[in-house]
């Protein structure tokens, strides 16, 4: 059990999208939730994004994975880092690292991403989009970070792959020790150099940009065969200059868009959808049998639990407690009390729901889909 030793309120009204802060001994005892040969486990998996970046002699190279085990059996003692994405989704052990950061809004989160880095490894120098809290594991790192960027740090790109800056004056200069925690907001430089063999967790929150907004409600409008009608002018009139687009035309047309997003039923469906998808891939339960509701209710019944899968993102609307959105779908709820539910708790028991005959209609299909699981 993984537990903040600050104040996580005073720490968001102080630095959330503010500035960075190293907190020494954020986790007291800290244990790793995972070990490096369960990583380099994760790293062969065809599933399971993953990166194995060197950087000897000051040449960058990137290796994305699956890996080999031939792989690991022969590299060298430093200048490498290994990167898992979303470990969250696929090792229960590092899931639980996230359990104190549950105070912050789910469709915030990213996912968990898992370090073991050799002396000297590291990604270099680099300014990221999104927050970031950096949990130091077993051994040493070596950060350093700079102030927010204004536009004064050039950008390369190393390997192809490792979006780099040239450097920065740093305004932290820290090394972390296990249970320390660093918190980055998103357009700060910053390098992590590792001392001696390390394992890190970066916990990532990041919110949609713009393009993705818009990219999505296109999508959606066109998926659902909406915004099909032209301008339509009765009182069009004879022009002088007919290349001319005309005030009231722009105007006209600027209300034609304003239509579609004005409508906060379709507002409701662009956001729920794009923000309840994952970046990542999800570990999808294989379902060998069909799943019966009379079975799921003698399960619950008997004090028996359902399990959501791991890093599946389920959330509601705080204004409309009879949808919820599960991994980019919407699907009705008639229980308002099942929607926060689904929402809030990793594990369902029967003292958590109405059995009721819609209510478990709905768990059946869940469950029939992968997105909750039978305990043992």
């Amino acid at each position: 059990m993984y537990t903040l030793n600050f104040d996580l309120p005073t720490f968001l009204a102080q630095h959330w999208h503010k500035k960075p802060i190293v907190i020494k001994n954020a986790f007291i005892d800290f244990v790793d939730p995972i070990t490096p040969d369960e990583l380099a486990g994760l790293a062969m998996e065809s599933d399971i994004d993953s990166r194995f970046i060197n950087n000897k002699q000051g040449r960058w190279s990137v290796t994305h994975g699956p890996l080999s085990e031939d792989f690991f059996t022969s590299l060298e003692e430093s200048h490498w880092q290994l990167v898992v994405q979303a470990c969250n989704h696929w090792h229960s052990g590092s899931a639980t690292l996230l359990d104190p950061f549950k105070q912050l809004p789910q469709w915030l989160f990213d996912d968990l991403m898992v370090c073991f880095s050799a002396p000297r490894g590291g990604v270099g120098p680099h300014i990221d989009q999104y927050d970031v809290f950096i949990v130091q594991g077993s051994g040493q790192r070596h950060w350093k970070v700079g102030a927010r960027d204004q536009g004064q740090y050039k950008e390369s790109i190393q390997a192809g792959a490792l979006r780099q800056i040239e450097g920065f004056d740093p305004i932290i200069d820290q090394v972390l020790e296990p249970g320390d925690l660093l918190y980055i907001p998103p357009g700060f430089p910053h390098e992590g150099d590792t001392l001696e063999p390390s394992m890190s967790y970066s916990i990532g929150f990041r919110s949609p940009k713009q393009q993705e907004l818009l990219n999505h409600f296109a999508d959606y409008i066109i998926g659902n065969d909406l915004g099909d009608a032209h301008l339509i002018n009765p009182d069009m009139a004879v022009r002088s200059n007919h290349g001319e687009i005309s005030t009231l035309d722009k105007e006209q047309l600027t209300l034609m868009l304003k239509s579609l997003l004005d409508s906060p039923a379709h507002i409701d469906q662009v956001i729920g959808t794009l923000l309840s998808q994952s970046r990542h891939q999800l570990d999808h339960v294989e379902i060998e049998h069909a799943i019966e509701e009379d079975a799921l209710e003698e399960h619950l019944k008997a004090g028996g639990y359902i399990y959501k899968m791991a890093g599946l993102k389920v959330l509601y609307h705080q204004d409309n407690l009879r949808e919820v959105y599960i991994n980019g779908e919407c699907i009705a709820c008639d229980d308002p009390e099942l929607t926060l539910t689904l929402s809030n708790r990793d594990a369902i028991s029967i003292e958590a729901i109405e059995i009721n005959p819609s209510n478990l209609r709905l768990l059946t299909q869940l469950l029939q889909r992968g997105f909750w699981y039978f305990d043992a």
